[in-house]
C-alpha cells in the first residue's frame, strides 16, 4: 500500500490572465509521503507559494495534474493551507478566527459542539499562548484578533489550520513574523504533527538552518527548472543548493555566479 499523501504528473503552475499563461515552473512530478515534515527552499520569485496554492485548490494548474490521497472527498477536509498574507479582520475574535478551522465538521446550524471547543483551546495551547495574560475582562481567546502583533497573528492562523484536523497542512512562511523561541516551537510542533500523528507537513520557508535541521526531506526549487526532492545531506552532496541559489550558500563570502 502507497504511503504517498500528495503526488503530481506533470504539473505545471502558474497563471492565466485571459488567454494568456504565466508559466512559472514546468512538468513538475514528486511525491509526498504520510508522516513527514518536508521544507521547500528556494530564491524569491520561484513559484514555492504558487505551488502551495495549486495543491490547496486555490488556483488551477496550467497543465498536467496533483492528487490529494484522503479518505475525505471535500477538500476542507483534507488540506489546510497557511498563507503569508496579511489578514485585517474587524470585529473578530481570536476565538472566532481559530473556530474557522472547525466549520467543516459543525452541523447546517453552525453551532460548535464541546469537543470543537475543546480542540480550539488545545490548538491556542500547541502554538504558545499558554500562560500568555489574559485580558483583563474575558481573556485572550476573546480579544480581537487585529489587536495583535503580526507574530501573534500568524500563531493565531497556524492554530486554525491545527484544528481545521486535516491530513495535510500547506505552510507559506509561517516563521516570517515569530521571534527565534516561537519559531522553533512552531517547527518543532510541526514535526511532531507529522512524526507522530503521521500528517504531511509541507512548509515554504527561508529559513535554511531550521530546515535543515528539523525537516526529513527538502524540495528544493530552482526558478523555471524544475525541483528536486531529497534528504538536506544528498542535495549538499550533489552542489544542488548552489545551482539553486546561484551561489554556495555554505561558503562565507560566498558570490553569486
Amino acid at each position: 500500500m502507497s504511503n504517498e499523501s500528495i503526488s503530481t504528473n506533470k504539473l505545471t503552475i502558474g497563471y492565466r490572465v485571459q488567454n494568456t499563461e504565466y508559466r512559472v515552473q514546468t512538468d513538475l512530478d514528486f511525491a509526498l509521503q504520510q508522516g513527514e515534515l518536508v521544507c521547500m527552499l528556494g530564491p524569491n520569485g520561484c513559484g514555492k507559494s504558487t505551488l502551495l496554492r495549486t495543491l490547496a485548490g486555490l488556483q488551477p494548474p496550467l497543465s498536467g495534474e496533483y492528487r490529494i490521497q484522503s479518505t475525505e472527498y471535500r477538500p476542507e477536509k483534507a488540506v489546510a493551507l497557511v498563507l503569508t498574507e496579511r489578514l485585517s479582520l474587524e470585529n473578530t475574535t481570536v476565538h472566532d478566527v481559530v473556530a474557522m478551522g472547525r466549520y467543516p465538521y459543525t452541523s447546517f446550524l453552525g453551532g460548535l459542539t464541546p469537543e470543537d471547543e475543546a480542540i480550539i483551546s488545545e490548538s491556542l495551547e500547541q502554538v504558545g499562548f499558554t500562560g500568555i495574560p489574559e485580558s483583563r475582562d474575558t481573556g485572550i481567546s476573546k480579544s480581537f484578533f487585529n489587536n495583535h502583533s503580526d507574530g501573534e497573528k500568524q500563531r493565531i492562523l497556524i492554530a486554525k489550520a491545527l484544528a481545521q484536523q486535516t491530513p495535510i497542512i500547506l505552510l507559506d512562511e509561517p516563521t516570517a513574523h515569530l521571534d527565534l523561541p516561537h519559531r522553533i516551537l512552531i517547527l518543532r510542533l510541526l514535526r511532531t504533527l507529522a512524526h507522530e500523528q503521521g500528517k504531511t507537513v509541507l512548509i515554504s520557508t527561508h529559513e535554511l538552518d531550521l530546515a535543515l535541521a528539523l525537516s526529513d526531506r527538502i524540495l528544493l526549487m530552482t526558478p523555471r527548472r524544475g525541483i528536486r526532492l531529497d534528504t538536506a545531506e544528498h542535495l549538499k552532496k550533489a552542489d544542488a543548493f548552489t545551482d539553486a541559489f546561484g551561489m554556495d550558500i555554505f561558503k562565507p563570502g560566498a558570490s553569486f555566479r
